[in-house]
């Protein structure tokens, strides 16, 4: 079923084109603090009929509890990818993303940034932090559930860390 599991893959000749080589489950990380966004992706996540994990921090303070595997919580299974909101209350996106590439066991997390800023500094920080993509929010509907199948698709033709 296609979008069922995002596998990374590698290339190989059959008679009808690419075979899944890898067959770990991705887990998701959504870092937001709006209760909307969270459940406009949970939507969009099963309308896409995405079924992958979907872990949910609402700071930055969380999202590094979560990856690190403190604060009572187990660490996050490999591979995941996390989409961040840079506009969040306690730790911001951006200051998550600074801790992130300073930690040895998480610098290569894969991040994509996911918010409403369209500001050209924030844009220019993702990029210099290494984050994978820097997406504006969508408005909820048809085109932001066309987000998240463009990243479900991204997620499974990339072999992540």
């Amino acid at each position: 079923m296609p979008g069922m599991w995002l596998r990374p893959f590698k290339p190989t000749a059959t008679e009808s084109g690419m075979q899944m080589a890898s067959h770990k489950t991705v887990h998701v990380l959504l870092v937001e603090d709006d209760e909307v966004d969270v459940e406009a992706v949970k939507r969009s996540f099963q309308k896409a009929r995405i079924a992958n994990p979907l872990h949910v921090a609402s700071d930055g303070d969380d999202a590094l509890n979560i990856l690190r595997g403190q604060g009572g919580k187990p660490p996050l299974p490999r591979p995941y990818v996390v989409l961040l909101d840079l506009n969040m209350p306690k730790r911001s996106g951006l200051e998550f993303l600074r801790e992130v590439r300073r930690d040895p066991a998480l610098h290569d997390s894969v991040v994509f940034v996911l918010t409403t800023s369209n500001n050209e500094n924030d844009r220019t920080a993702a990029y210099d932090l290494n984050v994978a993509g820097y997406i504006p929010k969508p408005k909820v509907g048809e085109e932001f559930l066309e987000m998240v199948r463009m990243l479900d698709y991204y997620w499974r033709v990339v072999e992540l860390p």
